[in-house]
């Protein structure tokens, strides 16, 4: 079996604990977004302002309510776990619930989790664990279709423009499948693979698993990760590309950031740069592909420029240009289907 599959205790208590940036709690927001009836609350530290806008309660709280497993909602660079977030962890450990974290490094390295876990029966659950081993990639061609979301940097909604691209295609009734590559989205599918924790060599060769042959009307919509152009994850981000083939791809972006995130001394990369290099590798693979939009996460403009933005843009490189949190993606399906005849 090549994915990685879940099946995890609801519902969840999210751990934020003390970060207090937005783009490393994405797997908390993410859940929030897309599963909210599973979630009975956040766990966030005192003078901590982020907030996923769900309730506020300590561990023992959400076990009164009937919480199943804590869930580690960060993401911080490098995946590390801080040693003053173990106890936090014993304790829910301790009252049965079980701890699931989707970072790099894996909870057994901790005694104090695996023995409290042995204790009580709790779980220790590793989301990032690929298969044990991959195929190099082939390139070779395969039935169905598929598209990827790119983007200029990290954390710029490539995720949350896969799932809404997803619905609002089986919405107009096409046959289509969320293929998920990183921890948040394995943990809202409930599989995937998480491309970022395989061997470098094998990740195309990952990415052609993730996305078999299917049939020939079948879209498969697969998550995007990191960026082409970013100095960190660039070698992800290519050999995700590579495996996955795309017929069609979608930009994603955050127009106020001017460096990447976390790398303070890289200028983000544009939009048309990030076209310009995913045709130019794509074409590798298969030199069809196109690119049929964008997709912008607004949420940092002023209401009043957040449309007007998206038209600008929309003019400018003469492609549907949305914000699935404020318009939805039904643009973007539309050119994809008219770009598919």
């Amino acid at each position: 079996m090549s994915l990685t599959t879940i099946q995890l205790k609801t519902p969840y208590l999210i751990f934020l604990g003390d970060v207090d940036n937005f783009v490393f709690a994405k797997t908390g927001a993410g859940i929030v977004q897309w599963c909210p009836e599973l979630v009975k609350g956040q766990l966030r530290f005192a003078g901590n302002n982020l907030s996923l806008n769900v309730p506020d309660m300590t561990v023992q709280e959400a076990a009164k309510a009937g919480a199943k497993s804590l869930v580690l909602g960060v993401a911080p660079i490098g995946g590390q776990i801080k040693d003053h977030w173990l106890r936090i962890f014993e304790e829910a450990l301790a009252l049965g619930m079980d701890l699931v974290s989707g970072l790099h490094y894996r909870l057994e390295r901790f005694p104090s989790l695996v023995a409290t876990a042995k204790t009580s029966g709790a779980q220790l659950i590793n989301v990032r664990t690929p298969a044990p081993s991959f195929s190099v990639g082939t390139g070779k061609k395969r039935l169905g279709k598929r598209l990827l979301t790119v983007g200029t940097d990290c954390a710029v909604g490539k995720k949350y423009t896969a799932l809404a691209m997803t619905q609002a295609l089986k919405e107009q009734g096409i046959n289509t499948t969320f293929r998920a590559t990183g921890q948040t989205g394995i943990m809202i599918a409930g599989s995937g693979i998480p491309i970022d924790a395989v061997i470098t060599d094998f990740v195309s060769g990952a990415a052609e698993a993730l996305s078999p042959d299917n049939d020939s009307s079948h879209w498969d919509v697969i998550e995007g990760q990191g960026s082409i152009l970013h100095p960190g994850y660039a070698a992800v981000s290519l050999g995700l590309l590579h495996g996955s083939q795309p017929d069609a791809f979608v930009v994603c972006h955050e127009p106020t950031r001017l460096t990447m995130e976390g790398f303070p001394n890289t200028a983000t990369p544009n939009i048309a740069q990030c076209i310009e290099y995913t045709l130019l590798n794509g074409r590798i693979i298969n030199p069809n592909i196109r690119c049929i939009g964008m997709s912008v996460n607004t949420a940092r403009l002023p209401e009043a420029e957040q449309l007007p933005y998206l038209s600008r843009l929309s003019q400018e490189f003469d492609l549907p240009c949305v914000d699935p949190m404020l318009t939805g993606c039904d643009d973007l399906v539309a050119k994809l289907m008219q770009s598919s005849k």
